[in-house]
């Protein structure tokens, strides 16, 4: 953003400062002064020269050599320019002059022998235009060794600041000199709007109507007729060309000079082309064909807001007019568009269609519905009096619901204890008021603000603690010369995140990261998606509900460029809604972090000794057990088979740590596959963190061998399919004595032969003690204790019994 001195001053007193006083003073107050353009600095050994004699060079055909008056000396300079001629004021660049805009020193030099003690300048030499056609000559009074700066008046600075996105109240020079007044606690001078309006009324030419009151709030339009289309004056032009701006014509001019002073964009109509008078804001159509001002077809999608007449488009709303309606020199009668366009609607379309201005710029960053009216009339002041134009009594102004103001109360003492001391409350709402955030309501412990819809930065109280700090001086923030720190250990999440990278990349597993905005479609497969209020695109509508839709769309692309065998991992947050209804605070929300294991293609591929081997579930399961003993918890875990397909799985495994889950994964079921594009099989495994990190890991610690030998007995049943394995070994744990030191499935049968409804499941016992050998009666003991409890509790038969 470029910002004028010389305009700047128009609105605050800012004579008694240097340049470099008002840089640091805009850098404090948070607009970051990126680089200082000074033409007086720029210009310097650049003056006035006075041609008094020109004669053909001896030794050249298409030079000149000319004697050319400084002030002090009579200088010879050869000069080229088919234009050049004797008694011509000019711009002569000095001995030592730096040409603009490229390495050149001007030097004392011999050209085809004969002596140039300087340079005649084009203004594309000066950087004033592109015109290389001839010299720069000059026309009126000047005096000869005159400086260019004051001659021509190009003694600006121009600050060029980084306006960081949450700040578009500053992206204008009133904007900018609102901040230095309430640090410099000085008056701001606004512009001064006076209008001499018509008899007839705006809406007696033009009518307003909005079907997309969503994507634009606000549509002000305001009439100017009998203008006259002509070159701006002297004024208008260098303010624009002083921050980079190329004149057109005094309507286009005075809309960008008040996008540059106020910062609302303005879009001037030529009424006469609008068909039936009308204005309609509303979305696109799908495939609408549209060209803009710089003769470039554009094809429309539903996402797009359009301005349209009452027949066909008009203008891409906030990004650029069309060559339909624009203003020409055949204009006679203006409508001037002042509209408030939503931040998402103008990015949409000005991503979708890769057209960007300082118009959607500004829209993208959030305008000021209240400051529409205000630019609109400012600019129908200004082309009136420029085009000797008349203005329409009144505005055509549709705004079907007003926007609310938003209210935060600010306490003192919450300043104190942000900011480190004490800022008297006088003060505080002498700050507040500068910065135009009306203070509507106090006592002697706080401050209700009514926010300016101009800050939509500003939310919270912490956001006021900010400005009031800004703007009274982050200097002034004591230093700490002491901090008290805890002696208790620290616990590192960021370490437990990394350790589990490590491991898994020990495994051969590839980290990927995806997307944490899904479409809504895909969120919902997945749990209760939560919408996001601004979204970029329609595929970003919604946050993740669960890591499956990215891995799988990675999959699927690299499945199609033939990478088939893969081994990812994704460490990333989940969010899913609570309830049914809108979010009205976090504990609407369950967020918790996830870790995502897939495998798919072949675990081994085919070689001159043997086939490859494709992987299966087991293989899984295998790695998920690798990685618990690589983070030291395999001791701890146990895992549950679940062969009944689901809406994601056709097989599946639940993972157990001291009896609480904590991961579930299998075989992605042929729906779900087919939704990515997918045609081999893939094998998923999903890891709650948030509850792994509950555990703590077991210490690896020597043992010494068994000096007594174990006893293993083993004995399958059949129950009814429903019964889950792990009911059974905990009533086979809790049946029996400590001897028993493990329970292991090993078996699982399923047959129309058992029965109905029936499987057979078979178990491992393993019984020891470490102080002595076991008899085999007190085994079988222990043993059918076990049997019994099992026969008992699920109304079991021992198989082969």
């Amino acid at each position: 953003m470029k910002i004028s001195l010389n305009w700047l001053k128009e609105y605050i007193e800012l004579n008694d400062l240097s340049v470099d006083e008002i840089e640091e003073k805009l850098t404090i107050a948070g607009l970051e002064v990126e680089e200082v353009i000074d033409q007086n600095k720029i210009f310097e050994n650049f003056v006035i020269g006075y041609v008094k004699e020109k004669h053909k060079h001896p030794n050249a055909d298409k030079l000149s050599l000319c004697i050319v008056d400084d002030g002090e000396n009579e200088l010879s300079v050869v000069c080229g320019a088919p234009n050049v001629d004797q008694g011509q004021n000019v711009v002569l660049a000095k001995v030592g002059a730096a040409i603009p805009g490229s390495d050149i020193i001007v030097k004392a030099v011999k050209l085809r022998g004969e002596k140039s003690e300087g340079m005649i300048c084009s203004e594309k030499e000066l950087g004033i235009s592109d015109n290389h056609e001839g010299i720069m000559v000059l026309e009126g009074d000047f005096t000869p060794g005159q400086s260019l700066s004051d001659a021509l008046g190009l003694n600006d600075v121009v600050y060029d600041i980084d306006i960081t996105p949450n700040r578009p109240d500053a992206l204008s020079h009133v904007g900018v000199a609102r901040d230095l007044s309430a640090m410099l606690n000085r008056e701001l001078r606004k512009p001064v709007v006076e209008l001499e309006e018509d008899e007839i009324e705006s809406k007696k030419y033009a009518q307003v109507i909005i079907e997309n009151a969503e994507a634009c709030p606000r549509y002000v339009g305001k009439v100017v007729t009998g203008v006259t289309i002509a070159e701006s004056p002297g004024w208008l032009k260098k303010r624009l060309t002083s921050i980079g701006l190329r004149p057109i014509n005094n309507v286009v001019d005075v809309t960008n000079f008040i996008q540059q002073e106020l910062g609302q964009p303005l879009h001037a109509f030529d009424l006469d082309q609008l068909a039936k008078s009308k204005i309609v804001v509303k979305s696109a159509q799908s495939g609408e064909k549209f060209v803009t001002l710089d003769s470039k077809e554009h094809e429309m999608s539903e996402d797009n807001l359009m301005i349209c007449d009452g027949e066909k488009a008009v203008a891409i709303a906030g990004v650029m007019g069309g060559e339909n309606s624009e203003v020409t020199v055949d204009t006679k009668n203006i409508l001037i568009e002042s509209a408030f366009f939503t931040s998402a609607s103008v990015r949409k379309t000005s991503k979708k269609l890769g057209l960007s201005t300082d118009s959607s710029y500004r829209f993208e960053r959030g305008t000021n519905p209240d400051n529409v009216v205000l630019a609109a009339r400012r600019a129908a002041q200004l082309i009136a009096e420029l085009g000797n134009g008349k203005i329409a009594k009144g505005e055509i102004d549709a705004y079907p619901e007003e926007l609310k103001k938003l209210k935060v109360k600010l306490r003192y003492s919450r300043i104190e204890r942000i900011l480190g001391y004490f800022i008297a409350p006088d003060k505080v709402q002498s700050i507040l008021n500068s910065l135009e955030i009306p203070v509507v309501g106090s006592d002697d412990e706080s401050v209700t603000c009514e926010i300016p819809k101009f800050r939509p930065d500003i939310e919270r109280e912490v956001d006021l603690i900010e400005e009031v700090a800004r703007i009274n001086g982050y200097d002034k923030i004591p230093s700490v010369d002491r901090v008290n720190i805890t002696l208790d250990p620290k616990i590192d999440q960021t370490q437990k995140g990394e350790n589990i990278r490590y491991a898994l990349k020990e495994l051969g597993f590839r980290e990927i990261i995806t997307n944490s905005l899904l479409n809504n479609e895909v969120a919902k497969k997945f749990g209760k998606p939560i919408s996001s209020l601004n979204p970029q695109t329609i595929e970003m509508t919604n946050t993740r509900t669960s890591l499956i839709p990215g891995m799988l769309t990675t999959i699927s692309k690299n499945i199609k460029v033939r990478e088939v065998n893969l081994n990812y991992f994704e460490v990333g947050n989940t969010f899913i809604s609570n309830n049914e209804g809108e979010i009205n605070s976090f504990d609407d929300i369950t967020e918790h972090e996830n870790l995502l294991l897939a495998i798919t293609g072949k675990q081994r591929d085919d070689e001159w000794y043997g086939k490859g081997r494709a992987y299966g579930i087991y293989d899984l399961k295998g790695l998920v057990q690798d990685f618990m003993t690589k983070i030291q918890l395999d001791k701890e875990t146990r895992y549950q088979y679940n062969r009944q397909n689901n809406s994601i799985y056709e097989q599946s495994i639940e993972l157990f740590v001291q009896d609480v889950q904590v991961g579930i994964g299998g075989e992605l079921s042929r729906e779900v596959l087919n939704y990515f594009d997918i045609s081999q099989k893939v094998f998923l495994f999903n890891i709650d963190l948030d509850v792994l990190r509950q555990f703590e890991k077991k210490e690896r610690k020597f043992n010494d061998l068994l000096k007594f030998p174990k006893v293993v007995r083993d004995f399958s049943c059949v129950l009814d399919k429903k019964v889950k394995s792990e009911k059974v070994i905990s009533v086979i744990k809790k049946s029996t004595s400590k001897l028993l030191k493990s329970v292991k499935l090993f078996d699982i049968f399923e047959s129309d032969s058992l029965g109905k409804a029936k499987k057979s499941l078979a178990f491992q016992l393993e019984f020891f003690d470490e102080t002595r050998t076991l008899t085999d009666e007190e085994v079988s003991k222990e043993f059918w204790k076990a049997i019994e409890s099992v026969k008992k509790e699920f109304n079991a038969q021992l198989r082969g019994a």
